[in-house]
């Protein structure tokens, strides 16, 4: 749910909750209440990240945009949102071509938990390719290397493969 949507249900969630009280429904009043307590606690532990990591498979990157632009906070969020609102972050930033936003939103993530060793090597092929633009050669090796230890897809390893054939010869 978006903030929007959270607000207009909050305040539903009050006047049914008055309504409860008014008629002395005390156990329902606490299950609102509860509703309440968790629909709060998920806007800061959980945001819009599930919704916008379904636009963003989707190919939809401006709807991905707009709803990760609603977490205001991604500090406070859990580290298995927090690590996929990073992700999409830098990949909206890389598609953008804001390499340093990019760098940045990739560094986060690579140091927050992956369910899979190929999520994290995805990130550091990420790192390694925006440090190949700009000529980084040492910070590529240093990258390739570690994505190199991880359990990885053949894709993946292709991918690291043609990485490392792209650094000059001089620089290996």
């Amino acid at each position: 749910m978006t903030s929007r949507v959270r607000a207009l249900v909050l305040v539903i969630s009050f006047l049914f909750l008055a309504w409860t009280v008014y008629a002395r429904a005390y156990q329902l009043s606490g299950m609102i209440i509860g509703f309440m307590a968790y629909l709060t606690w998920s806007h800061y532990r959980e945001g819009t990240v599930f919704i916008a990591t379904q636009a963003f498979q989707k190919q939809d990157f401006e709807r991905a945009r707009y709803l990760l632009a609603d977490i205001k906070k991604p500090e406070s969020l859990r580290k298995g949102r927090r690590n996929y609102y990073e992700f999409m972050m830098g990949n909206l930033a890389l598609k953008a071509e804001d390499y340093d936003e990019a760098e940045r939103h990739f560094q986060l993530a690579s140091r927050l938990p992956f369910r899979r060793p190929n999520d994290k090597a995805i990130i550091l092929v990420n790192l390694a390719n925006i440090n190949l633009r700009r000529k980084n050669y040492e910070r590529v090796k240093a990258y390739v290397e570690v994505a190199r230890k991880l359990e990885v897809t053949s894709r993946v390893a292709h991918i690291i493969n043609k990485i490392e054939n792209e650094i000059p010869k001089d620089q290996s």
